[in-house]
């Protein structure tokens, strides 16, 4: 897979080590979940624009938002298989929403900020029995 400069974004494919790997990161800020108001411009703090049918969704800091990011270190590969399943497979057996995003190098993981450290020890752990 290449990039717009043409050079390789390849990363791990080997479901067993990305969960021996992941080394799961919980980010210090508060995030929220919002749809992005018609006229406003995204600021420089925005984490991620996702572009649906209904309009612009956005994540981003925001000391009021209700949601922790959890960003694994491995740099893994979008045609990875399973670690999406593994992640919110885990977290749903302890009952804990997962909304995963994925970017060219890491994946993220948005957890209710009250479970934000049950849901880090849980993602910690999955490398374990790897």
């Amino acid at each position: 897979m290449a990039g717009r400069t043409g050079q390789q974004l390849t990363g791990e494919r080997d479901l067993a080590r990305l969960l021996a790997s992941m080394a799961p990161v919980l980010d210090d800020a508060r995030h929220a979940i919002r749809a992005m108001a018609a006229g406003e411009s995204p600021s420089s703090e925005v984490f991620a624009l996702i572009c649906e049918a209904e309009g612009w969704t956005i994540i981003l800091p925001d000391p009021e938002g209700d949601w922790a990011r959890i960003s694994l270190s491995v740099h893994s590969d979008l045609a990875a298989v399973g670690l999406t399943a593994a992640i919110s497979g885990a977290l749903a057996a302890a009952g804990i929403a997962a909304n995963v995003v994925a970017g060219l190098n890491h994946d993220h993981i948005l957890v209710p900020w009250a479970r934000r450290q049950e849901a880090l020890d849980i993602l910690g752990s999955l490398g374990d029995d790897a």
